[in-house]
């Protein structure tokens, strides 16, 4: 009941840093969903590439940018693990 207490005061006395903290963590779920909403987008750009080369079996031509897509998806990974981006480790406040 104590802590309850405790933090009920430290929520009334820094709004602002509770808002925050909630935006960054609702964050999260977006980003789920956005990654989520990427599958379909995916099959289907597999199924169109597929045609293509299919229609086209001499072509060289890059229907999606796949090496592009694969290089984004390491950068995230790398910010995910950790490995590019630690501002809280050298927070002082």
């Amino acid at each position: 009941m104590y802590k309850y207490r405790y933090k009920l005061k430290m929520n009334e006395a820094d709004p602002g840093r509770v808002q925050f903290q909630e935006k960054r963590m609702r964050a999260f779920k977006e980003i789920e969903a956005r990654i989520n909403n990427l599958y379909p987008m995916l099959d289907n750009a597999a199924d169109e590439t597929a045609n293509y080369y299919k229609e086209n079996p001499e072509s060289y031509s890059v229907v999606y940018p796949t090496d592009l897509v694969l290089e984004y998806i390491k950068d995230i990974e790398d910010l995910l693990k950790g490995n590019e981006w630690k501002p809280y480790k050298n927070n002082t406040n």
